[in-house]
């Protein structure tokens, strides 16, 4: 007779790998590594000592119901999965999360199911946890007689020799490979959870290229794991991958219409509620979690549950001895430096642990070891290859710096990846002084120079972290703390390295990263005198703020740039408060006092000329900062560039900062809307201390009145030879009232830029007086106006006058045909003063062309360059 039984094997055994089988004693829980099947089979007697004592038969008690075996629930999994008074709580979490797994819900059926869901998110945040219960929660909603569940874990296909499809889902338990290929074939439903996708450490492409069919070839582990993701492999199977985002995109190029699930860790709210179930003080946990938040580094890694615990058991210990938490969240490097020494602090008046020196420096090393290679888990042969005794690692294996792996026997991994980054950094600066020979020459670390090329971050994302840890400790402060605590001398070779340049004008090595990365390393370091060495031959900045934290660094690092003479500022939306009340509603710290710092760059770089900001979110308590700043500035400011700048009345602030401006030569206004900035800007014009040359300001809608004071203005002003009204509403009523102010005897105007400003024939006449009357004006613009043949004629009336000093016409898109240009030849036939023509993009013809080649030709032209492309529906006659 047959009977439902449920065999699982490998469930909560420390030393159970993948395929491993666990003994009868072991607690229902899985464990990394394992292979669970929870199958209908036909009953077969197993006795005492047949040899076979690590198979556990679970028959399941309860009544049928349909067909299936009602089961009693196991006991809850969670215990010692994480901390022990907090397994209710992480059970909460990512039951959670489980919602978001479609393939688990009973109402799915098999035609509806996706066949591939993808977990992808940060180390640490719950992937491989959710994984595990799914796998368990599997059986439930099947309602089948036959299916089967798989675990593999990428860790450990590293360390796998090259076997056959059915020996690697049945490691070492090989007597069953037959009953697990048999129980595939029959199966109604199979899963299989990859569970670490990103820690495959294979060749580049070799997973896309490398492909196998047959259950019973060998072949790299890695490659049947990408033949079952490409279902070469049990076509039909449901498979659940977990994967951290940076090797998502490949993973991507392996499976098919994958069901993308992220998994995102601790909310808001469950961080809150971590730290009120860590601090007895609830003001206190309140006070330690918006320090946290005041960091958005330590705010994003506080996302994973340990790292979150780690805080809180920091963070309170600085607290019980009356220390303030926002100094040790000012940076991510002195919070883990803070926990890392709290873990092995002397006694009050006690010395240096000096014993712990070289188990400090084995455990760096094996982080940097990892970091390049890109390992979490390491094994006991991987300690022997370095040189490391696994006793050197128990002082951190017993403050849970450093753990034993719970899926793999005689495995190590930190307690989180950021805390590997953080003591691989370490290493750099633990480097013995005058020791001659690199000491990861013998190993797989590379030198510190390699860990800010922008080459080696493209394939390790774990280096930019780890940048950031070393910049923060090669701070004297840092290494204060590390020789109190531990006894260890550091180097300064590392800066020095980061710092060396060949000559004056080339940057430091650690430019390799972009300005923003930089700014972000010179942060962590604290140190004002650092910040200035590595800034001292900045001269131009593009910064773009995206976030609060790009305002901090950024504040901290350009008041330190001295010889900085160029800046291009942009700030994104939610970075700056744009009305007084939202200060009071933002739970990070205020930005304004940072905001004044970065401000204060007009004080303390004494050679700064040229400032664009451009695109930017400002608010108006920011923009009466800036502007206050840039009044009172002692800097010889030559050119500003405003450009797409909210609120819309900061234009008006920022003409008022200008106005009696010694230096300032040449001035940009973008606007984005219709704005009243006419009027301030006629007050800096006017002002007779105004060394104003060059004006560009559009796209502009303003009334007819001020048009008329801003060319007003145009006659008391003396200094300004260029003005640009691109893309502004003039329409033939401004240009009138322009044209007026352009005629006075003291218009210092030259160069007049009106494209795209909606003018037609009816404002050529003023136009053409103008060339007459007013002989500065040397370059005339009117491209993209409606002006048409007409308004071509009308304006060569003027052009023919002898006072017309004109060289430079440009009627690109002016609508004009062969009869403009017969009107045109005739002054190019004369003598004239225009040397520059363009009139492409206008429908000239044949007929047109042949006018003005007629007029080249004629000895008094003297004409230079004439584009006259785009002569549609014709033949050019180049002969």
């Amino acid at each position: 007779a047959k009977a439902a039984f449920s065999l699982s094997w490998g469930l909560d055994m420390p030393d159970a790998g993948a395929g491993r089988l666990a003994s009868p004693e072991a607690s229902p829980w899985l464990a990394a590594g394992c292979l669970l099947c929870v199958l209908g089979l036909s009953y077969q007697d197993t006795k005492e000592g047949d040899g076979k004592p690590n198979v556990l038969l679970n028959i399941p008690t309860g009544e049928e119901e349909g067909g299936r075996i009602a089961t009693d629930k196991p006991t809850s999994p969670w215990k010692s999965r994480f901390w022990p008074d907090d397994s209710d709580y992480f059970y909460d979490v990512t039951q959670r999360s489980q919602k978001l797994i479609p393939f688990l819900s009973p109402h799915m059926g098999p035609e509806s199911r996706p066949h591939t869901v993808v977990l992808h998110g940060a180390a640490g945040v719950g992937k491989t946890t959710l994984a595990k219960r799914c796998l368990l929660d599997w059986t439930e909603f099947r309602l089948g007689p036959l299916h089967c569940a798989f675990y593999l874990s990428c860790r450990e296909l590293n360390h796998m020799a090259p076997c056959t499809f059915a020996e690697l889902i049945s490691k070492d338990c090989p007597e069953l490979q037959e009953d697990v290929l048999e129980v595939l074939a029959q199966a109604e439903s199979a899963l299989f959870v990859v569970d670490g996708f990103d820690e495959l450490r294979v060749p580049a492409g070799a997973l896309t290229h490398d492909t196998c069919s047959d259950w019973k070839q060998q072949k790299p582990a890695p490659i049947l794991l990408s033949s079952l993701l490409k279902r070469k492999m049990v076509a039909k199977a449901t498979l659940l991958v977990t994967t951290r985002p940076g090797a998502l995109r490949e993973l991507l190029l392996l499976v098919e219409q994958p069901r993308l699930v992220e998994v995102e860790g601790f909310s808001e709210s469950d961080r809150e509620a971590c730290f009120l179930r860590h601090f007895e003080d609830q003001d206190q946990a309140r006070q330690a979690l918006d320090a946290v938040r005041c960091n958005p580094v330590l705010l994003r890694l506080s996302s994973a549950p340990a790292v979150c615990q780690l805080l809180c058991t920091c963070l309170r210990l600085q607290m019980q001895r009356g220390e303030d938490p926002s100094l040790a969240c000012q940076t991510t490097t002195s919070l883990f430096l803070r926990f890392l020494c709290s873990q092995f602090t002397p006694a009050p008046g006690g010395h240096p642990q000096c014993h712990l020196r070289e188990p400090l420096e084995a455990l760096c090393l094996l982080a940097a070891q990892g970091l390049w290679t890109q390992l979490s888990l390491f094994d006991r042969e991987d300690l022997g290859r370095l040189g490391v005794e696994e006793a050197d690692l128990q002082p951190f294996l017993d403050r849970c710096v450093l753990q034993r792996d719970r899926d793999c026997a005689g495995c190590f991994s930190f307690v989180h990846v950021s805390v590997q980054q953080f003591l691989a950094a370490m290493f750099y600066v633990l480097r013995c002084p005058g020791e001659d020979e690199w000491p990861g020459s013998g190993w797989d670390i590379r030198g510190v120079q390699e860990l800010f090329s922008r080459e080696a971050r493209a394939g390790n994302p774990l280096l930019a972290q780890a940048g950031r840890f070393l910049w923060g400790l090669l701070s004297a402060a840092r290494a204060w703390e590390l020789e109190t605590t531990f006894g260890c001398q550091t180097s300064s070779e590392a800066k020095q390295e980061l710092l060396k340049r060949t000559s004056e004008q080339e940057q430091p090595v650690l430019w390799a990263v972009g300005l923003r990365e930089v700014f972000h390393c010179l942060y962590e370091s604290q140190e004002e005198e650092l910040v200035s060495d590595a800034t001292a031959s900045l001269q131009e900045a593009s910064l773009h703020l995206m976030t609060s934290r790009d305002l901090v660094h950024c504040s901290f690092c350009l008041r330190h740039c001295g010889d900085l003479q160029r800046l291009s500022l942009q700030v994104a939306k939610g970075v700056l408060p744009e009305e007084e009340a939202a200060l009071e509603s933002r739970h990070a710290q205020n930005p304004l006092p940072f905001w004044t710092d970065l401000c204060s760059v007009f004080s303390s770089s004494k050679s700064l000329v040229l400032l664009d900001i451009s695109q930017s979110f400002l608010g108006s308590l920011s923009v009466r900062t800036l502007c206050d700043q840039m009044a009172s500035a002692t800097c010889c400011l030559q050119k500003v560039v405003l450009k797409d700048i909210s609120p819309a009345g900061a234009y008006q602030n920022f003409c008022l900062a200008f106005r009696g401006h010694k230096t300032l030569t040449q001035l940009i206004l973008q606007v984005s809307e219709q704005n009243d900035v006419l009027p301030s800007l006629c007050e800096v014009l006017s002002h007779p201390k105004c060394k104003l040359q060059c004006l560009r300001l559009g796209p502009c809608s303003a009334p007819t009145q001020q048009w008329a004071g801003l060319f007003l203005a145009l006659q008391a002003n003396h200094s300004l030879t260029c003005l640009d009204l691109s893309d502004s509403e003039l329409q033939d009523g401004g240009a009138k009232l322009l044209c007026a102010g352009l005629r006075h005897p003291k218009c210092p105007v030259q160069r007049l830029s009106l494209e795209n400003c909606h003018l037609t024939e009816a404002c050529c006449s003023d136009l053409s007086a103008t060339l007459i009357v007013g002989q500065r004006l040397t370059h005339l613009c009117l491209a993209k106006n409606d002006l048409g043949d007409g308004g071509v004629k009308t304006l060569c009336e003027g052009l023919r006058y002898p006072e017309c000093r004109l060289q430079a016409l440009v009627l690109w898109r002016c609508s004009i045909t062969s009869e403009g240009c017969v009107h045109l030849s005739t002054v190019l036939s004369q003598e004239s003063s225009l040397t520059h023509l363009d009139l492409g993009l206008n429908h000239i013809g044949v007929v047109g062309l042949r006018a003005l080649c007629g007029a080249l030709k004629a000895p008094p032209c003297g004409l230079q360059y004439l584009r006259s492309m785009a002569v549609w529906g014709s033949e050019l006659p180049w002969t």
